[in-house]
């Protein structure tokens, strides 16, 4: 069951509102949080809650930005600009790949 779960694909949604310096700064450390420990296992998706603001309402969105791990379960949420790499990880539970 365990080997099942490494093959998941990991389903992240980042809320930002625009371009701000925190949302860039988000979306660059998630990439490379994701390159490093879940190489070809992750999707993420960008919302920009100036263009999509009702989307905030479905993962109750309070702060921005903010990460939600849709997908594997249970949902998990992190606020802020995700520069602390150990939060961020622990935060996702994201192990790392032993093989």
């Amino acid at each position: 069951m365990a080997e099942e779960n490494d093959e998941e694909t990991w389903e992240l949604r980042l809320y930002v509102a625009g371009q701000t310096p925190k949302s860039v700064t988000a979306l660059a450390n998630l990439k490379k949080y994701c390159e490093q420990h879940l190489k070809g296992r992750y999707k993420i998706e960008v919302i920009d809650l100036l263009v999509n603001p009702q989307l905030a309402e479905g993962d109750q969105i309070l702060a921005i930005p903010t990460l939600v791990r849709k997908v594997p379960e249970p949902i998990r949420k992190i606020i802020g600009d995700l520069s602390n790499e150990e939060r961020v990880l622990v935060g996702l539970d994201v192990r790392p790949l032993t093989r």
